[in-house]
């Protein structure tokens, strides 16, 4: 790594500049502190070129392996598609370099364990994983409340997430693969537990849902320390983008999520507004994650989401799809921590 354990500017490489990617690219570029966006990498060579026009020093690929083999690049974001992260995993690996990897880590519980694995060949760690909602504010404010003991025990965890519509494509299974993975990574981190079992319960699909897609869906998990947590989830739901959580405990609960920072009174109405999507809703949490990854990696540490918690949610995502197809409960099928990530 030329510059990134040493405290200077640190050179990142970011793989893939669909959407999520070139909010990257424009986060790096623009918000980030100690950072510089070295390269930028994507099948799309005319798109590619025309993002790294706009920014001094940037380099444009169509190939992962030869961005990440460039002078001045010491670290790599991910934002491909998913069963495009393995190979650029490995890659990055090979080079010995520090990696934020958008969720999911890949597709299979199979192939993130080969990610585990190469990690642990490496003997440190080098990979953080997308999880950027452990960065909001709200969620954090929960955690640090939850972990105070003040409300006691979590018993029950009331998670709802809605979007006003699916993109072209979406299907009921991408509803857990691509939205609940979520609440899964949420759920194990407020709670300290792992899940240990999902049930899926589909009511009648909304007139909002295309053709064949299976929406809304009420997910519910059970957690290795009796927790019992559901997940309303609704991409079609027309209105607005919604992600609220409430924890039940002994002594008290915690609601997050309602938006209500600003409330207007005007003309014999009352209210407020609706994020229309995720980039809205948690700019500041992709923010905050990262701004804590580049400073992380400056220090030539690795913080945040580890392999292992891309791996437990891809476990969870399997039972979760067996659960929608065949109805019941269905248990996880997770290996036992390595102490590696312990």
């Amino acid at each position: 790594m030329a510059s990134g354990g040493t405290g200077g500017t640190l050179g990142v490489a970011v793989i893939g500049t669909g959407r999520m990617g070139a909010d990257h690219v424009r986060r790096l570029h623009e918000v980030t502190n100690g950072a510089r966006v070295a390269a930028v990498v994507d099948i799309d060579a005319e798109r590619v070129k025309r993002i790294a026009d706009g920014i001094e020093g940037c380099s444009a690929y169509t190939d992962p392996a030869a961005a990440m083999a460039a002078d001045g690049v010491d670290a790599v974001l991910i934002a491909s598609p998913g069963p495009a992260h393995e190979a650029a995993l490995l890659t990055a690996f090979g080079h010995d370099l520090p990696v934020l990897c958008e969720k999911p880590l890949t597709p299979g519980p199979a192939s993130a364990l080969r990610i585990l694995e190469a990690e642990q060949r490496l003997g440190h760690r080098r990979l953080q994983v997308g999880f950027m909602r452990r960065y909001d504010a709200e969620y954090t404010q929960l955690k640090s409340l939850l972990e105070t003991g003040r409300l006691g025990r979590p018993l029950m965890l009331h998670n709802r997430h809605r979007n006003v519509s699916a993109p072209p494509g979406f299907t009921s299974e991408m509803l857990i693969s691509d939205s609940v993975v979520h609440e899964m990574d949420i759920t194990r981190w407020l709670l300290g537990q792992e899940i240990t079992a999902v049930t899926v319960l589909k009511p009648t699909p909304s007139g909002n849902a295309p053709q064949g897609v299976q929406d809304p869906q009420l997910v519910l998990f059970e957690t290795s320390g009796g927790a019992i947590v559901d997940v309303e989830i609704n991409v079609n739901c027309g209105f607005g983008y919604q992600v609220q959580a409430e924890v039940v405990c002994e002594r008290g609960t915690a609601r997050i999520g309602d938006g209500h920072a600003l409330v207007t009174n005007t003309a014999g109405h009352w209210g407020g507004t609706i994020a229309q999507d995720f980039v809205e809703r948690f700019e500041d949490a992709y923010d905050r994650q990262m701004q804590a990854w580049v400073d992380a990696t400056r220090r030539g540490e690795v913080t945040g989401p580890s392999a292992w918690d891309g791996y437990a949610t891809t476990a969870i995502v399997e039972a979760g799809i067996r659960a929608q197809k065949e109805g019941g409960r269905i248990e996880v099928d997770l290996l036992p921590r390595p102490p590696f990530y312990n």
